[in-house]
């Protein structure tokens, strides 16, 4: 049976105070109560407070999951303005510190701060989560283990946070590097089948390591409760059409890899090893760095391998009618990542305010 390819996109916003940028909590106001009545179940409360966590309805298709998420944004966008905040998209706050942020009250988020205590209340970082429907899972654990080889590069596409608590880190991508010092993250091992997963799942769970399975913090994981495979590696971008060409690449690769299951040709596995040193360069240089082509054995510009990568999805497009919204991927090439973008304006105007002024104007760009 082929997968539903259905698509369900989760962004992390950042609540900011107008006057001073610093990240302001939304939970003094009404913007939550207000977001749920008008919104659903589509937005929630994220650990800390001011952090707001937004969610499409299950989409069939990737212009679906479009007007679903910029509609989203625009709502989100307006609830802030009403409580007198910023909604920013930047998947690390220029200058805020960590160590003044409340927790929101909830007794799962008090469990995580009690088990991993200062590594959750450091964890003041915004992701975006593609969801990507396989209903059978043995075919999402090998769609997922060959999907790992292509995570370093869609992070390279995706990074957007390039400061730390005031400081200009060196990385395109601190917040995966914030990210990695919680338990069972970064890139999965391969699994040889669904139930060798279930069998490591289990084990956590009878050994009390984690109560579920949503506590295992993969860069993919199968999502223990929905039918999909969850890509997790995301730096949520600063426009909404960035998220959505890296939604459509990931369900392309999804639906590509898929099809060479279906023919019992497997794509090359490599080793974590050997992933993990893409995906450091991948959160050091984003998109200007190059990375490991492992079967030339020799390093190759992102740039080119993100065209590659292209051509090897490309035949897939016209199946999932999402021809129009990757191509926005060479936009992107072209005018740089969210961290390059940020990087530019703290050289022109030396002043993490203004970086956080043109922050909050792409989030609402082309709304």
């Amino acid at each position: 049976m082929r997968p539903s390819f259905t698509l369900g996109i989760e962004e992390e916003y950042q609540t900011v105070d107008p006057e001073t940028r610093d990240l302001r909590s939304h939970i003094a106001t009404e913007m939550l109560a207000k977001g749920k009545l008008r919104l659903e179940e589509r937005v929630k409360a994220e650990m800390h407070q001011s952090v707001i966590e937004v969610g499409t309805r299950v989409c069939s298709n990737i212009q679906v999951a479009q007007e679903d998420l910029f509609d989203l944004r625009r709502n989100m966008i307006a609830l802030a303005e009403e409580h007198d905040l910023l909604l920013i998209a930047g998947a690390t706050h220029p200058f805020a510190d960590w160590r003044v942020q409340e927790i929101y009250p909830d007794p799962r988020y008090a469990q995580v701060v009690e088990d991993l205590q200062l590594v959750a209340r450091a964890n003041l970082i915004f992701g975006l989560h593609v969801h990507v429907g396989i209903e059978d899972r043995e075919a999402a654990i090998r769609v997922m283990n060959s999907l790992r080889y292509f995570l370093p590069h869609i992070l390279a596409l995706s990074t957007n946070s390039p400061f730390w608590l005031g400081m200009e880190t060196g990385y395109k991508s601190y917040r995966a590097k914030v990210f990695e010092n919680f338990p069972r993250t970064n890139l999965p091992d391969s699994f040889s089948s669904y139930s060798e997963f279930e069998s490591y799942v289990n084990l956590l769970i009878k050994t009390n390591s984690i109560d579920n399975a949503k506590k295992i913090w993969w860069d993919v994981r199968p999502h223990p409760f929905f039918d999909t495979v969850e890509v997790r590696i995301c730096d949520i971008p600063l426009r909404a059409q960035e998220s959505i060409a890296i939604a459509a690449l990931i369900q392309a690769t999804a639906c590509k890899l898929w099809h060479l299951h279906s023919r019992n040709i497997d794509y090359r596995q490599y080793s974590r090893a050997l992933l993990m040193e893409n995906k450091f360069r991948a959160v050091r240089y984003g998109i200007d760095g190059k990375m490991i082509d492992f079967g030339k054995q020799t390093e190759v510009p992102v740039r080119d391998l993100i065209y590659e990568y292209l051509v090897f999805v490309d035949d897939v497009l016209d199946e999932l009618g999402s021809r129009s919204e990757i191509n926005y991927i060479h936009t992107m090439l072209a005018q740089g990542t969210g961290a390059d973008r940020q990087l530019k304006v703290f050289r022109e105007t030396g002043n993490l305010k203004s970086v956080v002024d043109y922050m909050a104007s792409e989030t609402r760009a082309g709304l």
